[in-house]
């Protein structure tokens, strides 16, 4: 068993993980895995447990809360890890098998002495141990105050040291997404606002670098009464004088990290791949890293059936498909649906129900770029044998291709991996590629009501959510039963172990949804989602998204959409259909739409401007703005 402590504090075996509640126990193991292997006093986990409110039988208290913990560690099989106590405190041991922020701080201390392309790999591996916001689940106002501070810095660090490499290599536009997320959770960071700029300026985007020293120059001034330091008022001077700070990165460079191994939804690759790539300074393949897993997956019980029974040799009930006349045929899953409904989610938790049935592997390949961007079909089928290449195993391979644009991507990967088994994400339907080489669909909805609850126990713990089970029912409503923001809202319920789910539904539904958002990582986050999911459509497709959800309508129809968009009914007809493969619309009855609820309030927030003067139907503006279906190319679709 292995501890967790940089995030939520969770026990995992490799398989599952298991965030522990928010609870005295909790708190108090956090204390102890923070110095692991050395002695804490008992006054100190008392002031950590308790803080200054301690009761009037502290010591008995303690001992009570060590056997709580004890139970828990025999709960889930811990026997290696003991809590021991000694003369004036506890004890427990750890090591870098045991405990990631030891093996952090093992990797940080190798990538000291290696080449710097091998210091990139590890110190990257290093970072990718770090799974949310640290000690989220853990109510200690000591540790919070005292601990994570200095556990952040240790990131800080070597975050700004991988900036630093990537920057020396001309990795600028890599080196961006690291930047922009830093930079907006730690606004005064001036070293990481500095790396933006020169970011920035070497991609071209003078403009939004001079943004970046004005953002932090009037930071400085609200919060401290100083200015920026001289380093960065140089280098808006060089900006301003037109220096030179550099090549201009074109984006025609490979980018390294984004192609293999990587985790559902974030583009960030795998620790053991890390380091793997740190060891033989290549990359290696991914299956010998296990898929990640999906810590308190819940529901889609119908799905998951029908998914199992495809993949290990009998389809069931649950999907629509075709074997398109050939028995032996390899077994190909198409998961659609709209943006964070759960796609991957469903496809790696299946994955690893099936594993045994594929001795070759599993391999998870992303074929959009964490910029949005797809890969074309020839940069996939190059990805993927690049990462089989060096795969242990023998036998049928099980390939989960994530967020497919257009079937064009997907065809080359299905004959590559002909002997073996496939499962596709995308938000498009892909009936072509259905069309072509059969296989089941499985459109993804919003989870039934017991299905929310379900994940909410899961993820925030049976004790709280059973504590106010007419607001978890109201949360999950609020929330559109949809699974990202389920997440997102038990994550704040998370880092708050005081905050009522009342209250916490009540200030979610008062702006949703726009704070149906994390601070601490902008990829979680519904509207940013929404918001990238409009920029893959053509411009006059997202408009009319946008308009149509700003509509009063409940139920939208050819004849309702002609009417709102100023255009003719055949075109209008065309717009709904391509709004619905694209997992924005949800059909009814033939010919009657309606669009998800979080989907109609960001369209709402989003609409600036009131619908425009209807235009002549002899002069179909829309018509010609809107590629027809069935004709739009991979680049139409980003």
């Amino acid at each position: 068993m292995r501890f967790q402590l940089l995030g939520p504090l969770s026990i995992t075996d490799g398989r599952d993980v298991v965030v522990l509640p928010p609870s005295k126990p909790t708190a108090l193991l956090a204390a102890l895995l923070i110095r692991p292997g050395s002695v804490v006093s008992t006054d100190h986990l008392r002031g950590v447990v308790w803080g200054e409110e301690q009761p009037t039988t502290a010591k008995a208290a303690l001992q009570s809360c060590v056997l709580r913990l004890r139970r828990i560690f025999a709960k889930y099989g811990i026997e290696d890890q003991a809590v021991v106590a000694v003369a004036g405190g506890y004890r427990i041991e750890a090591d870098t098998e045991t405990l990631d922020l030891l093996h952090f701080r093992q990797l940080v201390d190798r990538a000291g002495t290696s080449g710097e392309e091998a210091e990139l790999y590890t110190l990257r591996a290093a970072l990718a141990l770090w799974q949310g916001p640290l000690l989220a689940n853990v109510p200690s106002d000591l540790l919070h105050r005292d601990e994570v501070p200095r556990l952040a810095e240790e990131r800080l660090r070597v975050l700004e040291r991988v900036c630093d490499i990537e920057l020396e290599h001309g990795r600028y536009r890599e080196t961006l997404v690291d930047l922009w997320e830093v930079t907006r959770v730690y606004p005064a960071h001036e070293r990481f606002t500095e790396q933006l700029m020169l970011a920035l300026c070497r991609t071209g985007r003078q403009t939004e670098a001079l943004a970046e020293y004005r953002r932090i120059k009037e930071h400085l001034r609200e919060e401290l009464g100083v200015d920026p330091r001289a380093e960065l008022q140089r280098l808006e001077l060089a900006i301003l004088r037109g220096d030179d700070l550099g090549a201009v990165d074109t984006g025609r460079a490979p980018v390294p990290f984004a192609l293999r191994g990587t985790h559902p939804g974030t583009g960030t690759p795998t620790v053991q791949e890390h380091e793997r790539a740190a060891h033989h300074q290549q990359p290696a393949a991914p299956e010998a890293a296990p898929l990640p897993t999906v810590p308190g997956f819940t529901g889609r019980v119908r799905e998951v059936k029908a998914l199992t029974g495809l993949l290990t040799g009998g389809q069931q009930d649950g999907a629509s498909g075709t074997d398109m006349g050939t028995e032996n045929r390899s077994p190909v899953a198409v998961l659609s649906g709209a943006p964070g409904i759960g796609k991957t989610a469903l496809a790696l938790h299946v994955a690893h129900l099936v594993r045994g049935h594929y001795p070759g592997g599993r391999l998870l390949l992303p074929l959009t770029r964490p910029d949005g961007t797809p890969l074309t079909a020839g940069e996939a089928l190059g990805a993927l044998r690049e990462a089989s290449a060096g795969q242990p195993g023998t036998g049928p391979t099980l390939l989960v291709l994530d967020d497919a644009v257009h079937p064009d991507q997907v065809r080359p990967l299905l004959a590559a991996n002909a002997r073996g088994a496939t499962i596709v994400t995308s938000r498009m339907g892909l009936a072509a590629l259905v069309a072509t080489h059969g296989g089941t669909v499985h459109r993804l909805g919003a989870l039934e009501p017991g299905e929310s609850h379900a994940l909410l126990t899961a993820v925030v713990g049976r004790e709280r959510i059973g504590a106010e089970p007419s607001a978890a029912l109201l949360l999950a409503s609020v929330c559109g039963h949809h699974p990202l923001a389920l997440r997102i809202a038990a994550a704040r319920l998370l880092t708050r172990p005081r905050l009522r789910l009342a209250d916490c539904a009540d200030w979610l539904r008062r702006d949703l949804p726009a704070r149906l958002s994390l601070a601490d990582d902008p990829r979680m986050s519904v509207p940013l989602t929404l918001d990238e999911a409009l920029e893959r459509l053509p411009p006059a497709l997202a408009e009319a998204h946008l308009r149509l959800g700003s509509t009063p309508h409940d139920v939208l129809t050819t004849g309702r959409a002609a009417a709102v968009l100023g255009i003719a009914e055949e075109t209008a007809e065309e717009v709904m259909e391509r709004l619905l493969d694209a997992g924005l619309l949800e059909e009814g009855r033939p010919g009657a739409f309606w669009m998800h609820d979080l989907l109609r309030a960001h369209a709402r927030r989003a609409t600036a401007l009131p619908p425009g003067p209807v235009p002549d139907p002899a002069h179909p503006a829309w018509r010609e703005r809107i590629p027809p279906v069935g004709r739009t190319s991979p680049a139409a679709l980003r």
